[in-house]
């Protein structure tokens, strides 16, 4: 699991059909100390709410993703698991 900074949303014309009516998030990875990015940001499925500037708490793990999405053939790595409070 893993902190990270809610960038935005993402939109997509196409895209994989376990994806569809899921809220696909812009979000910047932080390193331990909360506030410096960790690398390049990633796109996330979000069910929580999470809105752009909240920090969210995620999960890489492709089990949970393909078992939340019922699919077992989703790209989807990361997942927003919940909304951190301030």
């Amino acid at each position: 699991m893993q902190f990270g900074k809610v960038l935005g949303a993402a939109s997509a014309t196409i895209k994989h059909p376990s994806l569809e009516g899921w809220r696909l998030l812009v979000i910047r990875l932080l390193m331990h100390d909360g506030e410096t990015a960790d690398g390049d940001p990633v796109l996330a499925i979000d069910a929580q709410g999470a809105a752009p500037g909240s920090r969210v708490l995620l999960t890489s793990d492709g089990k949970a993703a393909r078992e939340l999405l019922s699919d077992d053939r989703t790209p989807v790595r990361w997942t927003v698991m919940g909304i951190c409070d301030e």
